[in-house]
This record gives C-alpha cells, sequence and structure tokens, in this order.
C-alpha cells in the first residue's frame, strides 16, 4: 500500500550529508588550516585570561598587549576558523574542477593567516577593538588580512555555484540547501564589505572607520555562521541516533526565513547612507530577525528529539555532547543579550555565548567527519568530555562576565583599567578567568582528540 502523499510531506527526514570522495583531499587541508588557526587562538587567549583575572595581571604588559593578543584570538578564532570549517563542508560537495581550483584558494588563506598570526611579533601596530573583525594597523597584519579575504572571495564564489537540484526533497537536501545558503550570505557579507570601503570616510579617526567598515559585513557574516550551526544541529542530531521530527519541507522552509534576513544587508545601502543611524540600526534588525525566525523551531525540535532517544551508541556519544553543549551555550548567549544596556562586559558574555555555540556544532562536525575524510573516529571518555568541559568553561566564563557587568565592569580592558572596587566584580571576574582557563583546556583539548584521530589514518 503506497504512503498517501500528505503523510509523506510530514513525516521525519533523514538528515545525513553525503561525502563526494572527489573533495575529500581539499577537505582535510581545510581541516588543518582550522586546527592550526583553533591551536593559535588558544595560545593568545592564555594571554588574554591572564591579562583580565585578578592578582595575575599586575605582572603582565600593559593595556596593548592584551589589546593586541585579544585582535589575533578573535580573528583565528572566529574568522579563519569558521570559514576554514565552511571550507571544509564546501569542499564535501564540490566537484573534481573546483576542487582543483580550490588547491590555491587554500593556499592563499593559508599565507593570510600566517601574516595576522606572526604580525605582533613582526610588525608591530596599534590594535583597534572593532565589533566583529578587530584589527592591528600594521602592514603586515593589513596585508595578512587582505589576503586572507581574497582567499575568502575565492571560496565563496566556487561555493555559489555549487547549486545542488531540490527536486527530491529529503534531508540531504536541506543540508546541501543550508550549506549553499551560507555561501550565498558570506557572499553578501563580502559585497557589504566592499561598498563600505567605497563609501566609509577615511578621515574618520581609526576606531569609527574599522567598526564602520566591518558593520555591514559582520551582521551579514552572523546569518552565515547561524547558517551552519542549524546544518550543524540536524546533522548531528541524525548521526547521534536522534530522530529530529520535522519534516524536510518544514526543516527547509525555516533555513528559507533564516536565508531570506540577508535581503536587509543590501536594502541598508541603498536605502541609508553608510554613517547614518538608520544604517546601523537595519543591520542589527536583519541579523536577529535572519536566525532568530528559525532558530527556536529548529532547537525545540532537535531538543524533542534528543528527549525521546533511548539507545545511545558509543561511537555517537561525543556527537550529542557537542549538540547539547553547543545549543546551551547558544541559548546562553541570546539570553544574555536581551539583558544588556549599555557598554560593559555583558556585551561579550553574549557574544562569547553565541559564536562558542556556533563552534560546539562545528566541532561535533569535525568529528563526526573524521572517519568519512579517511581518519580515525573519536571515542573513549575524552571525545565526550571535551565538549562539555570546554562548554562548562565558556558557561562560567559569561557567567563572570554577566557578574561583573552587574556591577559596571567595562568591556575590551584588562589590568588597572577594570577599577575593580568590590569583592563582588573581583569574584565575577574571577570566575571569568577560571572559567576562561577551563575552556581553554577544553579547546586544546579538541586539537589534541582530532590530532590523535588523524594519526588512525585509514585512507
Amino acid at each position: 500500500m503506497r504512503t498517501p502523499r500528505v503523510w509523506a510531506a510530514s513525516a521525519p527526514a533523514d538528515y545525513r550529508l553525503t561525502v563526494d570522495r572527489s573533495g575529500v583531499p581539499l577537505a582535510r587541508g581545510w581541516l588543518w588550516l582550522g586546527l592550526i588557526a583553533l591551536l593559535g587562538s588558544g595560545l593568545f587567549s592564555v594571554l588574554l585570561v591572564l591579562a583580565r583575572t585578578p592578582g595575575v595581571n599586575v605582572w603582565l604588559p600593559g593595556t596593548d598587549f592584551f589589546r593586541t593578543a585579544l585582535v589575533v584570538h578573535v580573528d583565528l578564532s572566529v574568522l579563519v576558523w569558521f570559514f576554514a570549517i565552511a571550507g571544509l563542508l564546501w569542499s564535501l560537495q564540490a566537484t573534481a574542477a573546483r576542487a582543483r581550483w580550490g588547491w590555491l584558494v587554500l593556499a592563499v588563506a593559508a599565507v593570510g593567516t600566517a601574516m595576522m598570526a606572526l604580525a605582533p611579533f613582526v610588525d608591530q601596530g596599534l590594535p583597534i577593538m572593532a565589533n566583529y573583525v578587530p584589527v592591528i594597523e600594521s602592514r603586515w597584519f593589513l596585508g595578512g588580512l587582505l589576503v586572507f579575504a581574497v582567499a575568502c572571495t575565492g571560496l565563496v564564489a566556487m561555493a555559489c555555484g555549487d547549486w545542488h537540484s531540490l527536486r527530491a526533497m529529503d534531508g540531504g537536501a536541506v543540508l546541501r540547501f543550508g550549506l549553499w545558503g551560507a555561501a550565498v550570505t558570506a557572499a553578501v557579507a563580502i559585497g557589504a564589505l566592499g561598498a563600505s570601503l567605497a563609501q566609509v570616510p577615511a578621515a574618520l579617526d581609526s576606531k569609527t572607520y574599522w567598526e564602520m567598515v566591518f558593520w555591514g559585513a559582520g551582521h551579514a557574516l552572523q546569518i552565515t555562521w547561524t547558517l551552519l550551526m542549524l546544518v550543524g544541529w540536524l546533522w548531528l542530531a541524525q548521526a547521534a541516533g536522534a530522530q529530529v521530527p520535522l519534516s524536510a519541507r518544514v526543516a527547509f522552509g525555516l533555513l528559507s526565513l533564516a536565508l531570506a534576513g540577508i535581503v536587509v544587508t543590501p536594502y541598508a545601502y541603498l536605502a541609508y547612507p553608510v554613517l547614518s543611524v538608520e544604517h546601523r540600526e537595519l543591520h542589527t534588525w536583519g541579523m536577529r530577525a535572519g536566525g532568530g525566525l528559525a532558530i527556536l523551531p529548529i532547537a525545540l525540535a532537535v531538543s524533542v528529539a534528543l528527549v525521546r532517544q533511548r539507545v545511545i551508541a558509543d561511537d555517537a556519544r561525543s556527537l550529542r555532547a557537542a549538540l547539547v553543549a553547543s545549543m546551551a551555550l547558544f541559548a546562553a548567549g541570546g539570553l544574555i543579550g536581551m539583558s544588556i544596556h549599555g557598554s560593559n562586559v555583558k556585551i561579550p558574555a553574549h557574544y562569547h555565548g553565541c559564536i562558542v555555540g556556533v563552534t560546539l556544532a562545528l566541532m561535533g562536525v569535525v568529528y563526526h567527519l573524521l572517519p568519512r575524510l579517511g581518519y580515525g573516529t573519536p571515542r573513549g571518555r575524552l571525545a565526550v568530555s571535551q565538549p562539555l568541559l570546554y562548554g562548562l568553561g565558556q558557561l562560567m566564563h559569561i557567567v563572570g562576565l554577566v557578574w561583573s557587568g552587574g556591577y559596571g565592569v567595562q568591556r575590551k580592558v584588562a589590568g588597572s583599567e577594570q577599577v575593580l572596587r568590590s569583592s563582588g566584580e573581583v569574584l565575577g571576574m574571577g570566575l571569568m578567568g577560571l572559567g576562561g582557563a577551563i575552556a581553554i583546556a577544553g579547546g586544546l583539548l579538541f586539537v589534541v582528540i582530532v590530532w590523535r584521530a588523524m594519526r588512525e589514518r585509514r585512507a
């Protein structure tokens, strides 16, 4: 007896993504770049945590040291890591011809990353704490950032051209659409960056200039990372053995809503001057609308799937741990964002929660993909504990920041500039330091686990 068409349309889908073998070698290359960026970010974060931990920061150099380390930490852990893992995922769907060009793009990205990481040691400059993409005003760093941007443009252009038919509306098609949508939003972000560079007056002071240059592109990229995270949630839930109660059509509609938020970006440039308040607010509204409409329904569906799951295979425990930690951190970041008033350390607490939520989802996807890339499978207690340790550390980190933010501790300061007057402020920042140290250990443990799995090469 044939299944009625209406039931077929509402039945839960199988959210798995096939791997094209022609793109596997290139995907491995992007994975290496991502791991190196994450390792470098972890090393710089050690300096960051020490610079803001009461009782320890007095032994470290001044504020410029803190801010320089912060610039490199943010750009490696967000910009390079996210684009590297996006490159890994897009490469898995690339044709043989695009994969050949992809090696050139990867080489250019590696050169840009190396220049940015080495800039503080070979070409010192003024660190500018602009939102989304902080910079160091030196030729070496800005040159590296430009080289990396060129590589990202090539990567995104290839991914945008990798359109797959949606005639067979199944879970795999939904995930491919989500990855393609992430590439489209990244392309819009690159276009926004070009428009801002052309319109923002160079006569502005450095902080305002770089803030406005990256404002539009930074907000657009948040939709890119959100789409990658949502693809990761659906994929990880299925890989962990949970059945997500969403049909392919419903999931496609939700991801389409997230993608639709990107139309606000070009409209903001066409409707208002780039320095206007309306222009800035439109980007913020588009970012919230783009992700908010899709995140809650998918998060609820994945949560239901996890609660209903009765049997968990040993190989799936690390995937489930990464998924749960990702959703918890992203939810914490979102809730904190609703309580922000003024400029204090609640702001970094908000974006740390959301960004780490994305990072944990991508870590889980890497765990799942390792055997499909020809490497070993992460197993054992370490693989299960790593995302929980990383998530717990980051949760302590942001709770400490929120605690201190309640006392008005300002953001992007360290050492004596923190002006910690009360025991509550000191305890809050101390919790932040302890959580940051635990998170660093969890992040470095991820690199160790992946490295061990890569040594157990299968193909």
